[in-house]
């Protein structure tokens, strides 16, 4: 224990040291800007994030040239760009960019956060092993060409981690069934890979010292094709622990070594100690190890052998992740365990023929096509069951996140077991849970439900973002924004029961605004989607397969009793610059004005003073008022004055990291006489007609 501790102090020290010191480390201490040339270390992925989509890498910095001064060092760093062409690069790639540093959040093991400017310039091309890499994996796209789409985008996934070809609504499906573990190489990918080459040299007669060896060459070359960055090295040691309790069966040969490999990783890379990707593959890979064997042993008593032995592997591994899932996504997967029972089955054919047709894609295409054929069979069996699973109601359950909901539902866990095997304990809890459903059901009846009888805009909370839901029918409502997660506004529209989307209106492309787009789309028609003339295009991948339209200044819709004319942007509105720090893009928002009998709001987007001053002239007085940009300080008093609300509504996330709403916003607001209602408060806010005018019903 005490080398342990010593060891880990060490590596955490010098690395420490590494990234808090020298050149790089002042450069964003300062904020600076500065020609930087890097190695990429990993493959630059786009992601959604709050403000606009966006392009991460991580990179090994080894010269930066401030001043005409070429500084050598060699530390590492997260890139954050927004041109398209970096996805273009491969990791190993020597690349000199143009970018202003800055320090890392959240205590990372990183010299600095380097914001790109523009494209990079490529000063090489990668190493053969990434090389053979990609042409690997595109060869088995290639092969997959003429697939289904769905099967198309899932099964060089679950091959080699390739999702480029996944589309969000899918990859949002695979997330809720508790399916997702099945699109990045893990411990299970190599099992099934190593188990396939070991069988066939049993069955060739191979001798123990030559099974081994091809089942090491087969690691190898996986590692190859999945590209050696260290998620994959960490599947790789993870997947041969696993094997090696699965190949002796002994439980005590597989800890020691699950223990070992911890340990020599995280010391070779202590930022792992923070990765919450490498927790998960450890709990799943403790669990198999702990819980899967007597679980199975008792399921033997009462169920045939194959099927104790998949439920107590899906169990095991489900029940070791739950608490730290609860942190990051608060909630709960129910339906999990049953999703991956069922697609079991479909995973190692899948696999096995996936990756047999990639090595024969290299050699001649044409067979290629033929394997991957009953391959693309299976992995449509997989998706079916993700789409199905995630459609169900109550596929996940609410749960407080962050290290107090991994405690509570471990509490929870610890006291359903003590309740199990007690007799009197489980007669006093099936008494309570009878006792909690009367008063849910007598609640049910003297209290209204939601949503509210005669609601004319709700409010949804989708965290930091803004998603607003405009009655225009039975069943069919016009959706302003989506937030930028696709469960909650799903889960919003779902308790309205709002079945049609008349029109989709996307203000501005930032992510907290456009990224939950899948969620309205989920199992609805949407008729029309309208966006900003000045954004580029930049929703083309929300958006298509719809009728789209850009909105002008003037514009007038009428649905049912519904009707939205647009304000803005205004007429003067230049198109995105590249350089645009999200101000520009935030001025181009969509502003609407939507009227229907006794109701009337101004939806302001994210419009900042700019925009603000140029439309306070044709705001007209209104009821409610979406506050602008989720209440941050950049607001303009002409611009509250002239609409005069009385309602204000502000759509934010629960202890957001932008301080948003701003406290001189507030105050603004009240001077303004307006009543203000925020979603981080009150959760999902409806406007509802009375007899005596506009009320606010909050459904928490």
């Amino acid at each position: 224990m005490l080398a342990c501790v010593a060891a880990s102090s060490a590596a955490v020290g010098l690395r420490a040291s590494a990234v808090g010191s020298g050149p790089v480390r002042e450069l964003a201490g300062d904020h600076a800007h500065a020609i930087v040339e890097a190695v990429l270390t990993t493959e630059p992925q786009a992601v959604v994030r709050p403000g606009r989509p966006t392009i991460l890498a991580r990179a090994r910095v080894e010269a930066v040239i401030v001043r005409d001064r070429r500084i050598h060092v060699r530390v590492p760093v997260l890139l954050i760009a927004d041109d398209r062409r970096w996805l273009g690069l491969l990791p190993s790639q020597r690349v000199r960019l143009n970018g202003r540093a800055a320090p890392p959040r959240r205590a990372e093991l990183l010299a600095a956060t380097v914001f790109v400017r523009g494209p990079p310039a490529t000063l090489g091309g990668p190493s053969a092993v990434q090389r053979a890499a990609e042409t690997v994996r595109a060869r088995l796209r290639q092969a997959t060409e003429r697939l289904p789409p769905d099967q198309r985008g899932v099964l060089p996934g679950m091959v080699v981690g390739d999702t480029s070809r996944l589309t969000p609504e899918l990859a949002e499906d695979f997330r809720t069934s508790g399916l997702a573990h099945l699109l990045v190489v893990s411990g299970a990918n190599l099992a099934i890979i190593i188990g396939a080459v070991l069988g066939l040299c049993r069955l060739a007669g191979l001798g123990r010292f030559h099974a081994p060896v091809l089942a090491v060459a087969a690691v190898l070359a996986f590692v190859v094709v999945a590209r050696p960055e260290p998620s994959v090295l960490r599947a790789t040691v993870m997947g041969l622990v696993g094997l090696l309790a699965l190949v002796t069966g002994r439980r005590r040969q597989g800890l020691p070594a699950l223990g070992a490999a911890v340990l020599i990783l995280v010391l070779i890379d202590p930022a792992l100690a923070r990765s919450y990707g490498f927790i998960l593959s450890v709990l799943a890979t403790a669990g198999l190890l702990l819980l899967a064997p007597p679980w199975r042993e008792r399921l033997r008593t009462r169920v045939p052998g194959p099927i104790a032995d998949a439920l107590a592997v899906a169990a095991a591994a489900q029940v070791a992740v739950a608490p730290v899932l609860v942190m990051l996504s608060g909630e709960v997967g129910v339906i999990a365990i049953v999703a991956n029972l069922l697609a079991a089955p479909a995973v190692a054919p899948a696999t096995l023929l996936g990756a047999l047709a990639a090595v024969v894609a290299l050699v001649a295409m044409p067979p290629a096509r033929l394997l991957v054929w009953p391959a693309g069979f299976a992995v449509g069996w997989i998706a079916g069951i993700a789409r199905t699973a995630a459609d169900l109601p109550y596929a996940t359950i609410p749960w407080r996140g962050g290290g107090l909901g991994a405690a509570s539902l471990i509490i929870a866990a610890a006291v359903a077991l003590l309740v199990l095997r007690s007799r009197r304990l489980r007669l006093i809890a099936v008494a309570v849970m009878a006792g909690v459903m009367i008063a849910v059901i007598a609640l049910r009846v003297a209290a209204p439900g939601w949503p509210p009888p005669g609601w004319a805009m709700v409010a949804c909370d989708v965290g930091q973002g803004d998603a607003l839901v405009l009655a225009s029918g039975t069943g069919s409502g016009v959706v302003v924004d989506t937030g930028s997660d696709p469960r909650p506004v799903d889960g919003c529209l779902k308790r309205l029961g709002v079945k049609e989307i008349s029109i989709l209106v996307l203000t501005h492309p930032h992510a907290d605004h456009i990224g939950g787009t899948a969620g309205v789309r989920r199992g609805r028609t949407v008729r029309m989607a309208l966006i900003t003339p000045s954004g580029f295009g930049r929703e083309a991948r929300y958006t298509r397969g719809l009728t789209v339209r850009p909105a002008l200044a003037g514009q007038r819709w009428d649905i049912g009793r519904l009707s939205l004319t647009v304000l803005g942007p205004p007429p003067a509105t230049p198109r995105l610059s590249p350089s645009d720090d999200g101000t520009e893009m935030n001025n181009a928002s969509i502003v609407l004005v939507a009227r229907s009998p006794g109701f009337s709001a101004l939806l302001a987007g994210d419009a900042e003073i700019d925009a603000q001053r140029a439309l306070a002239p044709s705001v007209p007085p209104v009821h409610v008022l979406k506050v602008p940009h989720h209440g941050s300080r950049s607001q303009d008093p002409a611009f509250f004055a002239a609409a005069r609300p009385s309602i204000s509504i502000i759509s934010a996330g629960k202890e957001n990291d932008y301080g948003h709403p701003s406290p001189p916003t507030l105050a603004l607001l009240r001077t303004q006489g307006a009543r203000i209602h925020r979603t981080d408060q009150s959760g999902d806010i409806a406007v509802v007609r009375t007899a005596t005018g506009l009320s606010v019903v909050t459904r928490r």
